[in-house]
């Protein structure tokens, strides 16, 4: 088990499954099997579990959403007649069918704001999407032209999240985002980062603007956050939304040919795609974490992150030093 790419194709489904157990399993005797339950139509090899994932609250509102959510830089700028849009329908059925509700875009990523409003549309999952995206325009004008075009992408007349993209414009890009939400176009706002050299200003804007979201890079090896933006965040009540978790892939390379540390086994951590996602969503300022993948056997291996026992402070340190 070196690495993710080995774990998907040498890993037994069975241990995936029990990887994807519901929470409602740890009660159970330990001899009894996992209660899973198989949707109709799920896809071969893959049983993805109703309720199995943790649940965080949006401190705005209480409202609680998955832990495990979906990013779409990348993985989701693909041809709407493609083998990879195909796949991905596939993708979005295991994560619905396994508890996920968010779903993370931008205008900035080339067709992605297409390409989920057509899986959205396609497989009738709307209504059961925390759809968030994003402005990037440096007029307001443009912000306007650009927030009319996502909402014709989306297929929405509304999202649950709309985000500052990277700070730009804030200074036009904030007012319009308020009085969208005033609107009841979107539920919540917010603002993002994807860098450490963002959090600075990033915390002075949570604290000027208090918006209800903060986006921003988090990962075993790049955990500056936890002392940066979450204190602050908890501090105002801030939803945090955490990206580049696996740092745009750069983990999967540090850890080939590297074993899981030996307690992996006792919180049911089964891959390393898994142990970099129970480290972010350990820490408690988290509200959902949103790896992007093209695939649908590593997106049920992402659910497993999101299940299970958290990391204690011993082992997030741990994982932190091993990757200094």
């Amino acid at each position: 088990m070196t690495s993710r790419r080995d774990f998907i194709a040498t890993a037994s489904l069975a241990a995936t499954g029990l990887a994807l157990a519901p929470l409602a399993a740890c009660s159970q005797n330990p001899a009894d099997p996992p209660v899973r339950e198989k949707p109709a139509g799920a896809i071969a090899g893959i049983v993805p579990l109703h309720g199995a994932l943790l649940t965080r609250a949006i401190p705005a509102t209480g409202e609680q959403v998955p832990v495990i959510g979906i990013g779409t830089s990348g993985s989701y700028e693909v041809p709407l007649a493609s083998q990879e849009f195909a796949a991905l329908k596939d993708v979005l059925k295991v994560f619905f069918d396994g508890g996920g509700s968010v779903i993370d875009t931008s205008p900035n990523y080339s067709n992605a704001e297409d390409v989920v409003g057509a899986l959205l549309a396609d497989g009738g999952w709307r209504d059961r999407c925390f759809l968030a995206t994003k402005l990037a325009a440096d007029s307001r004008t443009a912000l306007e032209s650009q927030w009319a075009d996502s909402l014709r992408r989306l297929r929405r007349d509304h999202v649950e999240l709309l985000q500052v993209h990277n700070l730009r414009n804030m200074a036009e890009a904030m007012p319009y985002a308020r009085e969208l939400k005033a609107q009841g176009k979107a539920k919540y706002i917010g603002i993002t980062h994807y860098l450490e050299r963002g959090h600075a200003d990033t915390v002075r804007l949570m604290r000027s603007e208090k918006p209800d979201f903060v986006q921003i890079n988090y990962s075993v090896n790049a955990p500056q956050a936890a002392k940066t933006v979450f204190p602050v965040a908890q501090e105002l009540g801030i939803a945090v939304m955490v990206n580049r978790a696996f740092d745009d892939g750069k983990l999967f390379a540090a850890v080939r040919g590297k074993a899981l540390p030996a307690w992996a086994g006792d919180v049911g951590v089964a891959s390393w795609a898994q142990m970099f996602l129970r480290f972010v969503v350990s820490h408690p300022a988290v509200t959902v974490v949103i790896p992007a993948t093209g695939k649908p056997d590593r997106q049920a291996d992402n659910l497993g992150g999101g299940v299970g026992p958290l990391l204690d402070d011993a082992r997030q340190a741990e994982l932190v030093a091993m990757f200094a």
